[in-house]
């Protein structure tokens, strides 16, 4: 489990393909803090670091995992942002974050608004997920609020400090990212499909 509050970022200096795995190694600044076996989120992305060496760690993405989420687009260089399972007994800042990649998103507008920035982005709406107003969402990893709500987008309100401490400042028109809807809405919305 995850909060959506991004501890920081990290870089991708290698990509290595084994069969229809991909393994990435990520250089951070909380490497010396990890152990093998740990969960980090990658992008949103919840993957096990299997190997440790100096500041750089390694995790595996299957098939499946770069099937629904822009993770097989990453490039060496590339940035992401990270988020190591929430502690128990701490405060819960963000929302109830799985890293569990529910689909992806392209944005469709940035508009800067004196201080703030809002982004939009559309998905595909066949897939049956929602967003509402005031309610939650996870972009790459990062807990938002729904600012607009529509049928197959949304739009969130960006501070500063998100911007800068997030990969929000790399996207443009057209940037692919990972969404995970909130976990409880999902339920819901799955008890209301199965009433009909």
């Amino acid at each position: 489990m995850f909060t959506g509050i991004i501890e920081t970022l990290g870089k991708v200096v290698s990509l290595e393909k084994e069969g229809e795995n991909l393994h990435l190694g990520v250089q951070s600044e909380i490497t010396q803090e990890l152990k093998i076996d740990q969960s980090v989120a990658h992008n949103g992305v919840c993957l096990t670091v299997v190997a440790l060496k100096d500041d750089v760690y390694i995790v595996t993405a299957i098939q499946e995992t770069l099937d629904k989420t822009s993770l097989g687009e990453l490039k060496v260089g590339d940035v992401v942002n990270l988020e190591r399972a929430m502690v128990l007994g701490a405060r819960l800042d963000g929302h109830i974050v799985q890293g569990h990649v529910d689909q992806t998103a392209t944005c469709s507008n940035i508009q800067e608004k004196d201080g703030s920035w809002i982004f939009s982005f559309q998905y595909d709406s066949s897939l049956n997920n929602v967003t509402i107003e005031k309610g939650s969402i996870t972009i790459d990893g990062t807990s938002l609020t729904v600012v607009d709500s529509k049928n197959d987008g949304f739009s969130v309100a960006i501070i500063p400090y998100t911007y800068e401490n997030t990969r929000f400042n790399s996207y443009n028109v057209g940037s692919k990212v990972n969404l995970e809807f909130d976990v409880i809405g999902k339920y819901v919305a799955r008890l209301l499909s199965s009433r009909q």
